[in-house]
């Protein structure tokens, strides 16, 4: 199966991609400072490169899966950015319709799977969906993200463990920003280098620079590839940084400005308009048109979730599972 090309227009799309993620999770930041978003929210400002990476390469019908930092995720794969925000608001037309706030976007429609806030509990789910699209006989892939963190968890040796056996189609992506909240990888264990994890199972692996949507979209096109082909898993450690603390309430003080200042130097977004104006792909006016796109598409999901009702008490009971002998349980 041919490899997907990059060309002009993908330049134009991880631009105009990147730009949208990083302007809705900065208003994501100063309206939670305004308490109008409340509870966990973890921004993904300064990573989007490898959202950006991977979704040139996939096809709609292909499924994602990743942790509580799920925001930008949602919105690549085509959840509508109107819905993401009236979920952290807590509104009633939200993705979860107002249940499941910051780190529990969902979307069946785009296949959109979360969004989870338990630390690795996404690596299994992803298996079972690639599983899933293997069963029901499709070319489908599924990609599962996970933080640095995650991959310290024993249910990704199982997960791994039957993903190698059962030759599913899922990219495993480890995004290691270097801090598992604000614990350093180099704390946590005595191999930095993550993607070896996959060599115990015989899994393809590798690193990847995660601030550059070229390598990611070339190594993501390599295991999309290989998935579809029936030639299994691959597990990929995405190198990126966040730009912010690990949540709203972290002000990352376990890190100094020298390393953040080094790292923002090579911010994706800006790496690729660069790109852009050497290649002669676009000029000034089209760099303001995107500009005045994105910030009409931030400022209408800001409207949007503000219009929006709240969910009726009601809901409270809905999509709860109950018993009949728990006669102290009412429906």
């Amino acid at each position: 199966m041919s490899s997907v090309e990059i060309t002009k227009d993908t330049y134009l799309y991880w631009y105009e991609s990147m730009l949208l993620m990083r302007k809705f999770e900065e208003k994501t930041g100063q309206l939670y400072g305004q308490q109008k978003i409340r509870g966990f929210c973890h921004l993904y400002i300064g990573q989007e490169a490898v959202v950006a990476g991977t979704m040139s390469v996939l096809k709609p019908e292909d499924s994602m899966i990743t942790a509580y930092r799920d925001h930008a995720h949602a919105i690549a794969k085509g959840v509508s950015p109107n819905a993401v925000m009236a979920e952290m608001y807590g509104k009633a037309t939200g993705t979860s319709r107002g249940k499941g706030g910051s780190m529990h976007i969902f979307s069946k429609e785009h296949k959109f799977f979360g969004g989870h806030g338990i630390v690795g509990g996404q690596i299994p789910l992803g298996a079972g969906i690639a599983f899933a699209e293997m069963y029901n006989g499709t070319d489908s892939v599924c990609v599962c993200y996970m933080g640095d963190g995650a991959v310290r968890q024993g249910s990704l040796n199982e997960t791994f463990n039957m993903a190698m056996i059962w030759n599913l189609p899922v990219i495993f992506v480890c995004e290691n920003n270097g801090y598992a909240m604000g614990t350093s990888v180099a704390r946590t264990t005595n191999m930095e280098d993550i993607y070896k994890i996959g060599l115990g199972f015989d899994m393809p692996c590798a690193p990847v620079d995660g601030m550059d949507p070229v390598a990611m979209h070339n190594a993501m096109d390599e295991a999309v590839q290989r998935a579809r082909n029936g030639e299994g898993p691959t597990f990929l450690e995405a190198r990126t940084y966040r730009f912010k603390g690990h949540s709203m309430s972290d002000p990352a003080k376990y890190r100094t400005k020298e390393e953040l200042e080094r790292y923002k130097s090579k911010d994706p977004i800006g790496v690729v308009k660069l790109a852009i104006v050497e290649n002669s792909y676009a000029d000034d006016a089209w760099f303001e048109e995107i500009d005045k796109k994105v910030k009409a598409i931030v400022d209408e999901s800001v409207k949007f979730a503000e219009d929006s009702p709240w969910p009726d008490p009601s809901e409270a009971y809905t999509d709860v599972y109950i018993q009949e002998n728990y006669p102290f349980i009412k429906s």
